[in-house]
C-alpha cells in the first residue's frame, strides 16, 4: 500500500523544484544532447550522457558531453574514434577506462544489430555493456517518450528510505517497491524531480532552506528536510536564518 501522506510530500517537492535550478536541470540527460542534429543522433547522445553519469557529478558530465560534441558525438564518430582518444576526451568522469570500453562496444552493437539507432526498449538497452536498469528506463523515457520502469539512482534510494516510502537495501529493490504503489503517470518525472531535490538538499543547503521558508508550507518543508538528515537549525545558523527557522518551527 502507498505510504500515508505521500501525496502531500510529493506536492511539496514539486513546489520546491518548480524553479528548476538543480544541477540536473542544466546538465542532465535531457538537456545536454544536441536536438538540432536530428532524432537518431539526439537519442544516441541521451544514451551517452546517461552512460557517463554513473559515479560522476552532473557538471562534469556536462563538460564532458560538450567536449565530445565538439569532437563529433554520433554513433559513427565514436565507432571510428580510437579508444585512446576517447579515453582522453572523457578523462574527467568516474571510471572512464571502463566507460571508454562500454562506449566503443555499444557503438559497434548499435551499428551492427540496430541499424545505427539505439535500441527501442529499456529491456534491449540493458543488453548493451555498462547499461543497467536505472539508465535504461531513463533513456527510454527521454529518447522515446515511453515508460516501462522507474530509473532509481542513489539519491532517490536514500531519500525514499529516509522518508520510509520504501524499505530496501539497493536502488533496484527501491525501484520495485516504488513501482508497486506510485501511480504510473508519475513514473516519467519522478527521477528528474527527486534527483534534483536530492542534489539541492546535499549540495545547495542555503538555497534549499530559503526555498523551504518561502514555500506555501514552511513548517512541513523544514520537517521534510529534517527527515532527510539536514540539521535545519545548525545549517540555518550558518546563513543567518536561525530566527526565521525558529519562528516557523515554534509556530503551532
Amino acid at each position: 500500500p502507498p505510504p500515508p501522506n505521500w501525496e502531500q510530500t510529493y506536492k511539496l517537492v514539486e513546489e520546491l523544484r518548480s524553479d528548476r535550478s538543480a544541477p540536473v536541470d542544466t546538465d542532465g540527460g535531457e538537456e545536454l544532447p544536441e536536438k538540432h542534429l536530428g532524432p537518431v543522433i539526439y537519442r544516441f547522445q541521451v544514451l551517452v550522457a546517461l552512460m557517463l553519469s554513473s559515479q560522476t557529478k552532473d557538471a562534469v558530465v556536462g563538460e564532458t558531453m560538450r567536449s565530445l560534441q565538439k569532437h563529433g558525438l554520433t554513433v559513427d564518430t565514436i565507432h571510428a574514434t580510437s579508444s585512446e582518444t576517447l579515453n582522453v576526451l572523457i578523462g574527467k568522469v568516474g571510471f572512464h577506462n571502463n566507460k571508454t570500453k562500454f562506449l566503443k562496444e555499444s557503438a559497434e552493437i548499435i551499428i551492427e544489430q540496430h541499424n545505427g539507432d539505439i535500441p527501442r526498449t529499456a529491456e534491449e538497452m540493458m543488453s548493451l555493456p555498462g547499461v543497467g536498469p536505472k539508465m535504461a528506463y531513463i533513456v527510454e523515457n527521454i529518447a522515446f517518450g515511453t515508460i516501462s520502469g522507474i530509473g532509481v539512482d542513489t539519491h532517490m534510494h536514500r531519500i525514499f528510505n529516509d522518508l520510509k516510502w520504501v524499505d530496501s537495501k539497493t536502488p533496484e529493490k527501491t525501484r520495485e517497491q516504488l513501482e508497486g504503489w506510485l501511480p504510473r503517470q508519475k513514473w516519467g518525472e519522478v527521477n528528474w524531480l527527486w534527483v534534483g531535490f536530492g542534489q539541492e538538499v546535499q549540495q545547495q543547503k542555503e538555497k534549499t532552506l530559503r526555498k523551504a521558508l518561502a514555500c506555501s508550507d514552511p513548517k512541513e518543508a523544514l520537517v521534510l528536510l529534517g527527515m532527510l538528515k539536514v540539521d535545519v537549525k545548525k545549517e540555518g545558523k550558518k546563513f543567518g536564518l536561525e530566527e526565521e527557522i525558529e519562528r516557523v518551527l515554534s509556530d503551532e
